[in-house]
């Protein structure tokens, strides 16, 4: 959608002490800009591949399956390291197509995240529909790993490493594991920065003072402030509970 993404990946690139830098995409651009974003300074891609078969991800996304391999062929090319592909589990959708996934993955030597749907920004109605749990996928998954690691600072997610593939499972945000563990600050596009993913009361303006010219300093102790706002989205609905028994 940016003409200038690749200068913007640049200007991140720069900035000093930056440890790393990726980029979610679908896709679809990556053929011709892969190459071009790796030279720029973008180090690793996570890549939405909800279906390997054509019809159903047409259905889902819009787009055409033969331009996000293409993307995923041209990344693993360009050198990012690593490559994932992220793929969102929907209830009597793509469930079946979990195997194949994994295939792929193993035979491209990449990531695969498997992602339960969560309600953020869907309707009640197509999370109710389409909503299924991975506990089927991650019993399979257990049963098949060599070994199994978390990653402490994603929210303690489990790693299984399968013979030549590793699968990664993403639980709904709700779940307090993800809470507890959640270390991230987020930037709206309005220039707030969000301690919490599931919030929108806690936000701290951070463009106003960057355009009145603040120091450093400055903003430093408005990151420090956003932080100490972060607390459990779950922490309400446990208090709403215990109000009501």
């Amino acid at each position: 959608m940016r003409q200038d993404l690749p200068e913007i990946v640049s200007g991140i690139a720069a900035i000093p002490g930056l440890k790393d830098l990726s980029l979610t995409t679908n896709g679809m651009l990556l053929e011709r800009m892969a190459k071009d974003l790796r030279m720029r300074g973008l180090k690793r891609v996570n890549i939405s591949l909800p279906s390997l078969n054509a019809e159903t991800y047409r259905k889902l996304t819009g787009g055409k399956l033969q331009d996000a391999l293409a993307g995923v062929k041209a990344a693993i090319e360009a050198g990012f390291c690593p490559v994932k592909l992220n793929m969102v589990i929907l209830k009597d959708v793509n469930v079946d197509d979990v195997p194949s996934l994994i295939e792929y993955a193993r035979q491209n030597n990449i990531a695969l995240q498997l992602i339960e749907l969560d309600p953020v920004n869907v309707s009640s109605d197509y999370y109710l529909t389409h909503h299924r749990s991975l506990d089927e996928q991650e019993q399979f998954l257990r049963e098949s790993a060599l070994t199994v690691e978390s990653r402490p600072f994603m929210h303690n997610r489990l790693i299984y490493h399968l013979p030549n593939v590793t699968v990664e499972v993403v639980h709904p945000i709700e779940n307090t594991d993800f809470c507890m563990h959640c270390t991230r600050m987020r930037v709206t596009s309005d220039g707030k920065l969000k301690p919490c993913l599931m919030r929108n009361d806690n936000l701290t303006d951070i463009l106003t003072p960057l355009r009145r010219g603040a120091n450093d300093q400055k903003l430093r102790q408005l990151f420090v402030e956003a932080n100490q706002l972060r607390e459990p989205f779950n922490k309400a609905i446990n208090q709403s509970a215990q109000v009501s028994d």
